[in-house]
């Protein structure tokens, strides 16, 4: 199969197949995928602009019962290590994520065999009555499916019952990769591809919005990864509820699963060729959580139109030795120096306005002039 024919469907906005993705992963000038990968981009996009959010990973209970094997930040059901959120820690993280202009927490946690639909219900009515500005970007599909399974509830009851309680939205992880043979092998007491999938179109149909993801980098053949990108697309075709796709590179250090991290090289080339492939998800993601602030920067000529979230606070990751940190002026300055406008957006891709920083020092100036009768 020769590339000229591939390269012009991408650049006549046309849906390349399996086989085709699959040759994209032989070429070797990344530069040339991230390109092409780049001209998707500006069609979906506004050219001008880089988009971001100012949230918070919170992570409830790091209790879990799974086992992952990539994993470095559980600890099993007796641990002393292991611990749950009381209201007041939940409390002051929210108010120092609403301090830093921040709208959202990402709220995850281990599969905690103690913790049953009604602790979900009332942390959630406990953040909305006492925080009703924030939006609860929460749970995973996977963590939906053990919440069924120990509250001995249907999937779709826990969702309808979750969002009444005040869940807004659902993150994509626990996808890892979604087929069986890989989940065999490094989550197998973990959802399943079929479940994960459930869940999301389930959470769709009931209104919720919802991301997307990939962890690679670890056992999976190349093939893989585009059948996990295939099964995306497809559940996109039917219910057009992901809002974006976020892909990283899995972290060995700490787990119990250890080897070596995938290079640089391959996170360009897979997030460029799933820039591509997914031609119905609008926006995608940097991981400059486990690529480092520059590489995030340089994503943005690989099909990246949001440099993601602040994260004020993340734990997972940093558990397996990855510590790659940013504020958001670092982040305004990284966006603004790749030649694009920053902007502050919520979950739905909504835009919010102007940095927040550079807000408040306006308005520290204006009451300043104010105060001395400038």
């Amino acid at each position: 199969m020769t590339l000229k024919p591939i390269i012009s469907k991408i650049l006549d906005g046309k849906r390349i197949n399996s086989q085709e993705a699959l040759e994209l992963f032989k070429i070797s000038d990344i530069t040339l995928l991230g390109q092409l990968a780049h001209q998707v981009r500006l069609r979906k996009n506004d050219p001008k602009i880089v988009t971001y959010i100012i949230d918070r990973n919170v992570n409830y209970t790091n209790f879990c019962v799974t086992d992952c094997d990539f994993c470095a930040f559980y600890v099993r059901p007796g641990s002393e290590k292991g611990y749950v959120l009381s209201y007041q820690e939940l409390d002051q993280k929210i108010e120092e994520t609403l301090a830093l202009g921040g709208e959202q927490i990402l709220l995850q946690g281990g599969h905690n065999p103690s913790l049953k639909i009604d602790f979900y219900e009332k942390m959630f009515n406990h953040i909305k009555e006492k925080y009703p500005r924030i939006w609860i970007h929460g749970l995973s599909a996977s963590e939906v499916v053990f919440i069924s399974k120990v509250s001995k509830l249907s999937i779709e009851e826990v969702l309808k019952r979750l969002i009444q309680a005040g869940l807004d939205s659902l993150p994509g992880a626990g996808a890892e990769i979604l087929v069986e043979r890989v989940r065999k092998m490094i989550n197998p007491k973990k959802a399943t591809t079929e479940e994960w999938l459930g869940v999301m179109r389930l959470a769709h149909q009931l209104g919720l919005r919802t991301t997307s993801t990939m962890m690679f980098g670890h056992v999976e053949r190349i093939e893989e990864r585009i059948e996990h990108l295939e099964r995306l697309r497809q559940l996109q075709d039917e219910t057009h509820g992901f809002t974006a796709f976020i892909s990283w590179t899995f972290q060995p250090d700490h787990t119990p699963m250890g080897g070596e991290k995938t290079s640089t090289v391959d996170y360009l080339r897979t997030l460029a060729i799933a820039r591509i492939y997914l031609d119905n998800i609008g926006h995608f993601q940097a991981s400059w959580v486990t690529q480092g602030p520059k590489i995030g920067q340089i994503s943005l000529q690989y099909g990246i139109d949001d440099f993601g979230s602040v994260m004020i606070e993340e734990n997972v990751v940093r558990a397996a030795g990855t510590v790659f940190c940013m504020t958001e002026p670092d982040m305004v300055r990284l966006i603004e120096g790749a030649g694009y406008r920053a902007v502050r957006r919520n979950m739905k891709y909504g835009v919010l306005g102007e940095p927040y920083f550079r807000m408040q020092k306006e308005k520290m100036s204006s009451e300043t002039r104010f105060s001395v009768g400038v």
